[in-house]
């Protein structure tokens, strides 16, 4: 990559490039196949949270107990991801590079909080997930550098979490999704929150004022509601298609989040909301 910089291609699980390529969307000068280096294929606990390779397949994320324990949203949302043929191939850090703004992974990390590590031959680094992702197909990787691992957080006490979506079919490019984290003081007010988008505009949108409108209160449905109608009206910015207007991506986003922090609040405190 050093030699070459963006007249090449990283070659991971290939659902997004191998299409892009098939419709000249993308002509590369050059492959370059991760698949033959294991060392980038593992799950291993990290200081109570995760660490997952870069080329680690999504169906093993979404079968692994490691994840299941540690990252309960990130096992909830696997199973969205496109059919099981595709996460048979697909990789955790291939979904993160392409930046899909209607792929899940890339709302799951930023509501997670999620580190990526990435290298080159000048070294490596760490990249907060919020500051990862730059735009349509965009993320803060160099022409040079690798994502090599990513890192989950573990997540505090008295948190719950929720990923919910709705597609035309199941498989489908979600019409509009949301993964919420909400974590509650010891008297069941809420302590932080986050509010994360998917296909609601040219990234993952972190719904930021609608979170804090959560912060230091007490959770409900009157509440869900008010924080629904700001972040549905006012933070996300869908761009519509051919399944869906942009007013019913934006009804869609009002009715998830009701529902998402219904779950999330329940499983932070279950039997006190």
């Amino acid at each position: 990559m050093a030699e070459h910089g963006d007249r090449a291609k990283l070659l991971a699980g290939g659902q997004s490039l191998i299409p892009a390529m098939n419709f000249r969307l993308a002509q590369p000068a050059m492959l370059v196949d991760l698949n033959a280096i294991g060392e980038l294929q593992y799950i291993r606990e990290n200081n109570g949270g995760l660490e997952i390779g870069a080329m680690t397949r999504q169906r093993q994320v979404e079968r692994d107990r490691l994840v299941a324990q540690h990252s309960p949203l990130l096992y909830e949302a696997m199973p969205f991801i496109a059919h099981p043929q595709i996460r048979n191939r697909g990789t955790i850090g291939g979904s993160l590079a392409h930046a899909d703004p209607a792929a899940e992974l890339p709302a799951i990390a930023v509501a997670l909080e999620m580190q990526m590590q990435t290298r080159s031959q000048r070294g490596e680094r760490w990249i907060p997930a919020g500051e990862f992702f730059l735009g349509l197909f965009t993320t803060a990787l160099q022409p040079d550098e690798v994502l090599v691992a990513v890192r989950v957080p573990r997540l505090p006490p008295r948190t719950g979490w929720a990923f919910m979506e709705a597609a035309r079919r199941h498989g489908d490019y979600a019409m509009m999704g949301v993964a919420t984290v909400v974590t509650l003081d010891e008297d069941g007010f809420c302590q932080a929150a986050r509010l994360v988008y998917l296909n609601a505009g040219d990234g993952p949108v972190n719904a930021i004022r609608a979170a804090q409108w959560l912060q230091g209160e007490k959770p409900g449905p009157s509440l869900y509601e008010a924080v629904a109608e700001e972040a549905s009206h006012n933070e996300i910015a869908p761009l519509g298609n051919v399944h869906a207007s942009v007013s019913f991506q934006r009804h869609l986003a009002r009715v998830l989040t009701q529902r998402a922090l219904g779950t999330a609040f329940q499983r932070a405190a279950p039997g006190e909301t």
